[in-house]
Parts: structure tokens; C-alpha cells; sequence
């Protein structure tokens, strides 16, 4: 055991910059102390999404870009001891293990093992209607969903038990965000799974390298106000751990954004309700005494985080399926067109009516009404003065009949031949949608399991 390690983020959702990790690993090889890096790319209707996908083919529903994430850094990390943990399994943790053995196959790699985490899925296992709902899902109604997807978020102790088993890569589904970067802290450091003040700290590090660039600039940029160099090639964040629990944020060497007193105190606060008591599946972390000092250039230590004992209960996610989403796009383009839009969406509107189509609809005019207005658009002509010169005009429907919905959505493509002047360039789509709605489990019942495989075995 070393007195510091590094860890840092190579994802912080699903669809982010590919090439984001490749910086990172370089930055950690360069360094050469212990070190990991984690990819997070569950949001709270992934899963589902996942498990829709592998309802079509048992071999999805996990990380769709998870080769082109990791080609390009497995082997520099499996030659360098730099471990590699992520949640890219989604709705099936074996999936994405299997590609990563192909991916290893691919690269020549020999002597890999990887870590698969089992047992956040709870749909065949418990009853939701046994379990607590979350206070703040009390008021949504889920009774006419199909249940698609229940995962709960596990903490960082399976992923401990797979990293003691030699795993150089570890695959799971759901897990608390955190959990992800507290996991090879516990096992470089050896923490007590009861050492509230430690596990208070790498939580936080988690906390703030989870969404991977916005502690580095992104979302805090904003021209004129809160500029950050090289927004083009925004940095991921690394930070820098102590046994003790000290915690250092940086970035990536020779990466664009910053890191500062500025970024860090926004995210912070991201999603964590209440300072004093941001609970996470590892422990409840104290966030209320913190002080920030910036040592150097894009690097802030953290300091005064505390902790106390984890929640009896582990929160689950589950989302509902059973209605559709229709959108459809098309534009209007030159003189007056704002007045051409205006009309063009009073004529969905009427058309929906006009064909009894069972929907709820809205319509956008993206760039005039698309953010800040109601679903009626209550905005007037004379809130935007002479007008655009071209608009992009937004059919929502949503409803229970698929077919409904995707007439409405297809109402655009009429307005090719049947609209106003200029009208053109549309497209539309139709997918389904989820509800989301949480509870909470008694630890008991969540079975977890643990598995270690050469990767030569999962091809």
C-alpha cells in the first residue's frame, strides 16, 4: 500500500466524448502511483432502455459505445496496473464482459481478468409493492406501466469482492455513483466498511468526478462570464487520495478547461438535496463544514468532509413502460416566417383534433417558444420583433396507441405539400417511453454476486 492514489473518470454518461479517457490514462501512466479509472454512463432510465434493448437481442443492453471507450487505453491499463471499473454492463453485466474478452482477443492481450457484479436486477427477486416508495415519488402513478426494469444501487463492496479476486476490470449494472470510485480506494487502502470518515472522503472524490468534465469546466462555462481555455478539448478530472483521506482534484495533463475554487463548489452541490447529509449507499457524507484550497494551478484540495453511518436501506430505481413518444420536425425558412410557423403549428394542432387521434400533444417554434413557454404558447408575435429568418418547428404526441402516435408524428411529412410556403426538411420518430418511480430495499434482500474470469473463458 502506497499513502496516495489516483483515480479519475473516463465517462459521466452514456454518449459522452469517446476520446475523453485517452488523456486521462496518459496523465496516470505518466504519474506511476496506484491508480483506477471509472467510467459512469447509467443515467435513471438507461437501464430500462438497456433492457428493452436486450429483449430484442440477448447480447445488448449493455454500454452501446463500450469498445470504442476502452480500445484505445485497455491496454496501456492492463500493462500498468491501472485498474478499470465501470457500469457499463447496464441490463447485462455478462454482455458487456464477453465484448470486453473479444476486445482483449482483439488487442493480443493475454493474462486479463475481469470482474462481473451481479444482483442490483430485483424484478424476478422481490415485489415492488412489498417496498417503501421514496418520499419525493409518492405522487406518480405507475399502475397502468409495464414493468421494464427494477435495479437497486449497490454499493461499493461487490466491486471490492471482485477486486480482491485479481480483477483488472470490473463490470457492473446499477451502483451508487459514488461507489465506483470508493471501490478501489477500500481496496488499495484496505478502509473499514465502517469508517464513516474515510469512506465520507472518497465518496466525495466520486461525487465530484462522476459527471466527468463538469467539475472541470463543463456546464460552468459560460461565455463572458465564466470563461474556461479550451472548451474543445475540456479536460476529465483526476484526483488524488490520501490514506488519511486527503483529497486533491485536478485533470488530465495538457487538456483544456480548469479546475478551481469555482467548479468544484458547483458540483458540489449537484444533485446531493442536503449538504449535511448526502446519502449514498457507502455512507452519508457530511458536506456542511467543507473548505476548498486551491494549491495550484487546476489543483483544489478538499478538505472538512465527515461521515456517518450509511442508510439501512438501498434506494431501487424502477421504471414502467407502455406509452409511446411521437416527434416530429420540419422547417419554415425566409421572410415572415415566424408568422408562417405560427400558423403552421395552429394547424397540427387543429389536425390532431380534426383526425380524433388519442394524444397529448404540444408544439414547439425551437428558438422562440421551445424553453420558456407553456404547452399553450403564451408568448405574443410582439415578444420577438421583426422575427427569425428560419424556425424549426417540434410536434410532441404522447399516448398508449402506438399507432395514434405515430400518425401525429407524421402529420409533418404532409406539410411538405400541404403547408406554408417554405416549409421543409422534415422528420420524425416514434419510441417508447418510461416512468420512473423509486423505493427502498432492506439490504438483506439484495443478493449480490461477485465473479472473476480469465477473459479467454468468456470467449
Amino acid at each position: 500500500m502506497t499513502t496516495s492514489f489516483l483515480i479519475g473518470n473516463g465517462s459521466g454518461f452514456s454518449g459522452d466524448r469517446i476520446d475523453a479517457p485517452i488523456p486521462v490514462v496518459k496523465t496516470l501512466v505518466a504519474d506511476g502511483r496506484p491508480s483506477a479509472i471509472f467510467f459512469e454512463v447509467l443515467g435513471e432510465r438507461t437501464v430500462a432502455l438497456a433492457q428493452l434493448e436486450r429483449t430484442a437481442s440477448n447480447d445488448s443492453g449493455y454500454e452501446p459505445m463500450l469498445e470504442p471507450l476502452l480500445e484505445p487505453i485497455l491496454k496501456d491499463c492492463f500493462e500498468n496496473g491501472i485498474k478499470i471499473i465501470g457500469n457499463f454492463g447496464g441490463a447485462n453485466p455478462m454482455g458487456a464482459a464477453r465484448c470486453i474478452s473479444r476486445l482483449a482477443r482483439k488487442l493480443k492481450l493475454t493474462g486479463l481478468r475481469i470482474g462481473v457484479v451481479t444482483g442490483d436486477d430485483i424484478r424476478e427477486r422481490i415485489s415492488l409493492d412489498d417496498l417503501e416508495v421514496y418520499e419525493a415519488d409518492e405522487g406518480i402513478d405507475v399502475h397502468d406501466g409495464t414493468l421494464v426494469s427494477a435495479n437497486a444501487y449497490l454499493d461499493a463492496q461487490p466491486l471490492v469482492e471482485a477486486l480482491a479476486k485479481g480483477a483488472d476490470v470490473v463490470v457492473c449494472g446499477r451502483t451508487g455513483d459514488p461507489s465506483l470510485a470508493l471501490a478501489p480506494l477500500i481496496h488499495h487502502f484496505g478502509w473499514s466498511a465502517d469508517d464513516w470518515d474515510l469512506l465520507a472522503a472518497g465518496a466525495t472524490a466520486g461525487h465530484l468526478l462522476e459527471c466527468g468534465s463538469q467539475v472541470c469546466g463543463g456546464v460552468f462555462f459560460e461565455p463572458g462570464y465564466k470563461e474556461i481555455p479550451c472548451p474543445e478539448n475540456i479536460g476529465f478530472p483526476i484526483a488524488e487520495i490520501g490514506a488519511d483521506g486527503a483529497v486533491i482534484i485536478g485533470k488530465a495533463a495538457d487538456t483544456g478547461g480548469l479546475v478551481d475554487a469555482r467548479t468544484i463548489k458547483e458540483q458540489l452541490l449537484y444533485e446531493i438535496h442536503d449538504p449535511a447529509q448526502y446519502i449514498t449507499p457507502d455512507v452519508t457524507v457530511d458536506l456542511s463544514g467543507v473548505t476548498l484550497q486551491q494549491l495550484s494551478e487546476d489543483r483544489v484540495q478538499i478538505l472538512g468532509v465527515s461521515g456517518t453511518a450509511r442508510p439501512e436501506k438501498l434506494k431501487v430505481t424502477a421504471c414502467f413502460g407502455g406509452s409511446y413518444l411521437g416527434e416530429g420536425e420540419v422547417s419554415v425558412a425566409g421572410p415572415n416566417a415566424l408568422a408562417r410557423a405560427r400558423a403552421t403549428r395552429q394547424v397540427l394542432h387543429d389536425r390532431l383534433k380534426f383526425r380524433g387521434l388519442d394524444v397529448t400533444a404540444r408544439c414547439d417554434l425551437i428558438g422562440i417558444s421551445s424553453a420558456h413557454d407553456s404547452d399553450a404558447g403564451v408568448l405574443s408575435l410582439e415578444d420577438y420583433g421583426p422575427g427569425p429568418s428560419d424556425i424549426r418547428i417540434r410536434l410532441a404526441a404522447a399516448g398508449s396507441n402506438r399507432s395514434h402516435v405515430e400518425q401525429s408524428a407524421r402529420e409533418v411529412l404532409a406539410l411538405l405539400c400541404c403547408g406554408t410556403a417554405g416549409t421543409g426538411g422534415a422528420r420524425w420518430r416514434v419510441t417508447r417511453r418510461v416512468v420512473t418511480r423509486s423505493y427502498l430495499a432492506e439490504r438483506a434482500a439484495i443478493q449480490t454476486q461477485s465473479q472473476c474470469f480469465a477473459s479467454e473463458d468468456l470467449l
